[in-house]
């Protein structure tokens, strides 16, 4: 039996009426399976509203996990960082075809709730997260590359990188993206209130849900901003 046949059969999660990931051994969860999602839509629609990852991968034979920047085209992610950067010196500088990219577990969460239940140990959080594992290689072709840091200024501000200066070729060689394709993919959702035991009801502590959400203020101009300079209908409908 193949590998995602058994993680299939082994999991009680849901992977939708429309197009899915096949699950594997690393993406099916060891516990709450019933949260998880191979669902595309669902996978797709976490990763689009987020910005900041987190990225695993093995330096010096220990794990390090660093926060960055991504974005998405289709079924590939974009991760940013600079061309002096450890993980974009491993992932390499060759095409796919001739260097073996570098391994990596790359993760995206949404918090949506504090979840208060009558005991300590039944508190939790309601959240969206997504898992991705696979092999990341660095983008060398210069139109690739344009439409990468395109996709992650979109993916912070929709509409913003059409309304910048695009990066000269001294800020591109200074810059380095690597790609990940979305194909070893899982999602994992909570949601609802706390699940107390029958014995816990009758306590005299609140219990429920306090919600999350993020918020973005009122944009503050440059001190040296033109003063003719509007604010741009895309941070206005923010």
């Amino acid at each position: 039996m193949s590998t995602t046949t058994t993680a299939t059969a082994a999991t009680g999660a849901t992977t939708g009426d429309g197009p899915s990931y096949p699950p594997t051994d690393r993406t099916v969860p060891t516990r709450s399976r019933q949260r998880a999602s191979y669902d595309k839509d669902v996978v797709h629609a976490i990763l689009d509203e987020g910005y900041v990852c987190h990225l695993g991968f093995i330096r010096d034979g220990a794990p390090v996990v660093l926060p960055t920047l991504y974005g998405r085209i289709g079924e590939r992610l974009y991760v940013h960082g600079s061309t002096g950067s450890r993980p974009l010196r491993m992932a390499g500088a060759k095409e796919p075809a001739e260097a073996p990219g570098l391994p990596v577990c790359l993760t995206v969460t949404h918090v949506d709730g504090l979840v208060l239940a009558r005991s300590a140990f039944h508190h939790s959080l309601n959240y969206r997260s997504v898992v991705v594992h696979g092999t990341a290689h660095q983008v060398t072709d210069p139109d690739e590359l344009r439409s990468a840091l395109d996709a992650l200024v979109d993916q912070v501000v929709p509409g913003r990188a059409a309304d910048s200066r695009p990066a000269n070729a001294k800020e591109l060689a200074a810059t380095a993206v690597i790609r990940l394709d979305l194909e070893e993919v899982s999602a994992k959702v909570r949601t609802g209130g706390p699940n107390d035991d029958a014995e816990d009801l009758p306590l005299p502590h609140w219990a429920g849900v306090v919600p999350v959400a993020p918020r973005t203020g009122t944009p503050v101009a440059s001190a040296d901003l033109d003063p003719a300079i509007a604010l741009p209908s895309y941070l206005t409908a923010r």
